[in-house]
């Protein structure tokens, strides 16, 4: 499976933050915001990414992850000249997908949760057309909402909805097979102007082929597009950091912990940027690891 990273649009709900760059290089806590839906898709065990930017963006985005090599992945960029619509992502990405599957998480979404990774490799394992995912919220008429029957399963979306059918709400985070990219492509712009993720995920709907997984209580989502929601996830993030001693979104970890790269690898990462707490705990994450290693060869050998 292949990864998409939105990270374009023009950021008007934090406004004067984005006049001068991307709201997806705006830090929350103690990393640019783009790392939080980068490391979900590592924790998913995606390898290759591509991100789309805006063009003024791109080579601050290439600057930061450059190929992805360091991270042991492949990373790519495309550039959207003028926000269309989150479905817009799979015509610009279309050579990018090509016969794969693909994941599409929006660049300001950030999740957190224990079981989130299995829950994440399980859901695209299943794939037969396309999963979204629903999270419980108090007021769900900002999102797009599952309608679901009295038995839980999905049976209509709503963009936005004035009354709520339910209060699932649908995060940015999605699995498609590779058929989205001709959905998208039949798609025409909404009253907004825009081509809707709403009416790809209809589109499965319609044919049998839509899967909703809940993401239970155990897991936090975060929409960080707005000035509220952006302090809210720093002080999620600084909390959680604090209180557990680990990091969310540390994108050199978890390379780690995937076998994408080896203790050493992350080690050298952490390095070139020693003289900060982020780079001291990735050199630690590094070490510990060694010494885990060491240790099972120990046992192994007695």
């Amino acid at each position: 499976m292949k990864g998409i990273i939105l990270a374009g649009g023009n950021g008007t709900r934090l406004q004067p933050l984005t006049f001068v760059g991307s709201k997806q290089l705006v830090p929350v806590y103690d990393k640019p915001m783009i790392y939080y839906p980068l490391s979900i898709l590592m924790l998913a065990g995606i390898r290759d990414v591509l991100f789309i930017t805006r063009p003024a963006e791109a080579p601050v985005f290439m600057r930061l992850f450059r190929d992805g090599q360091s991270l042991g992945m492949r990373i790519s960029y495309a550039t959207q000249d003028e926000p269309r619509g989150i479905a817009d992502a799979f015509r610009v990405g279309a050579n990018y997908i090509g016969d794969e599957d693909c994941a599409l998480i929006l660049g300001d979404n950030l999740f957190h949760g224990a079981d989130l990774p299995s829950l994440l490799r399980r859901s695209a394992d299943r794939l037969k057309g396309c999963v979204l995912f629903g999270h419980i919220v108090s007021d769900p008429r900002h999102f797009g909402v599952a309608e679901i029957d009295e038995r839980g399963r999905l049976v209509g979306i709503e963009e936005k909805p004035a009354q709520p059918r339910s209060s699932l709400a649908i995060p940015g985070l999605y699995f498609f097979d590779p058929g989205v990219v001709e959905i998208a492509r039949r798609l025409t712009p909404s009253a907004r102007g825009e081509l809707e993720i709403t009416d790809v995920l209809r589109a499965y709907l319609d044919e049998g082929r839509a899967d909703l997984v809940w993401l239970g209580r155990g897991v936090t989502w975060l929409d960080a597009g707005t000035h509220d929601m952006l302090l809210e996830a720093a002080g999620f993030v600084r909390d959680v950091q604090q209180r557990q001693g680990v990091r969310i979104g540390c994108i050199e970890e978890i390379a780690m912990n995937m076998a994408f790269i080896s203790a050493d690898d992350c080690y050298r990462l952490g390095m070139e940027m020693s003289q900060s707490p982020y780079g001291q705990y990735v050199m630690e994450c590094a070490r510990s690891h060694r010494r885990l290693l060491a240790l099972a060869e120990s046992i192994d050998r007695s």
